[in-house]
């Protein structure tokens, strides 16, 4: 347990105690950080909560994903050692967790890819044979496409350790840029190293990048649920479902980005090939209704794989 946070009590009960509500996170800090906003939205405490992918040095793809992240948090709340958790819905499988339910997603934070770069450089002005570092699938594959003469290195690690390789003195750490989401930037207090964000437009990022996700117990949801934001919870919901259709992990090459306007919901997916050599794109847009965004994740998963999308990246 982290710490807690005494001044508001959630009203949960044990037996007739009172008691207050605990709130599992990851150990890092921006999983803290993330935590931390809800914990002080609900009057709850933090109770850390440790992975597999918090303690090996392997490689995300290796280990399964970005998926090892939540099942030890998921596994302490089934036990009730934890009432709620809070996820990086981008980090949360498409796959509903028997007995859980994501009861709430708050207001999204900036969805957008940030550039981490030396001497205030762009991606445009990256010289060539520039090292950028990522481990995201995604984001290598979109590097790769823009600028093919930049060299790719895989790397781990939380915010701190993946901004001090920029402009490393020791030659094999040091790169030249990392590119890491905006919104956990932000939420750390990193936004200073920044040099460019990205557009959505051409450089769509991860389903439900930017955004939370708490998840409780079934038939326990009311514990968090006045935190749930609902144009949140419709844009992130089409872009995850998009993997869904497409039996996508979250590691697989794919951005998204949807928005609403106009009781409208827009939506568009991007697959790329891991080499960065090909990409499809589809769009689609629907009314504000019942199961709007499970409706436009269909016809944009479909119409790709109608494409060539199981042959050009690896689905299922």
């Amino acid at each position: 347990m982290l710490r807690e946070r005494a001044p508001r009590i959630q009203a949960r009960r044990r037996g007739d105690r009172a008691v207050t509500l605990r709130i599992g996170t990851r150990g890092s800090a921006l999983a803290l950080a993330q935590a931390g906003t809800i914990a002080d939205a609900l009057g709850g405490e933090l109770v850390v909560i440790t992975s597999e992918g918090d303690t090996s040095t392997a490689s995300l793809a290796s280990l399964g994903g970005t998926g090892v992240f939540a099942k030890a948090l998921r596994d302490a709340l089934l036990a009730g050692e934890i009432d709620a958790v809070v996820h990086s819905y981008k980090d949360l499988p498409t796959a509903k967790a028997s007995g859980l339910s994501v009861a709430a997603v708050p207001r999204r934070a900036d969805a957008r890819d940030a550039l981490c770069a030396r001497d205030g450089l762009t991606f445009d002005t990256l010289p060539e044979g520039a090292r950028v570092g990522t481990g995201s699938p995604r984001r290598r594959a979109q590097v790769a496409s823009l600028r093919p003469d930049l060299e790719l290195v895989d790397i781990r690690g939380n915010v701190d350790t993946r901004l001090g390789r920029v402009g490393a003195d020791d030659p094999e750490r040091r790169l030249d840029a990392v590119i890491l989401a905006a919104a956990g930037l932000d939420r750390v207090g990193r936004s200073d190293a920044v040099t460019e964000l990205l557009d959505l437009d051409t450089w769509p990022t991860a389903p439900a990048q930017g955004a939370l996700a708490i998840e409780t117990r079934r038939d326990e949801e009311k514990l968090v649920s006045r935190l749930d934001h609902r144009p949140t919870r419709l844009t992130t919901s089409a872009e995850r479902g998009v993997l869904a259709e497409l039996e996508a992990g979250c590691a697989a090459p794919i951005g998204a980005h949807a928005f609403v306007e106009d009781d409208m919901l827009f939506l568009t997916a991007r697959i790329y090939a891991p080499d960065g050599s090909a990409h499809l794109t589809a769009s689609h847009a629907t009314v504000l209704q019942k199961d709007a965004a499970a409706d436009v994740a269909a016809r944009v998963a479909a119409e790709l794989l109608a494409a060539g999308a199981a042959e050009l990246a690896p689905l299922g």
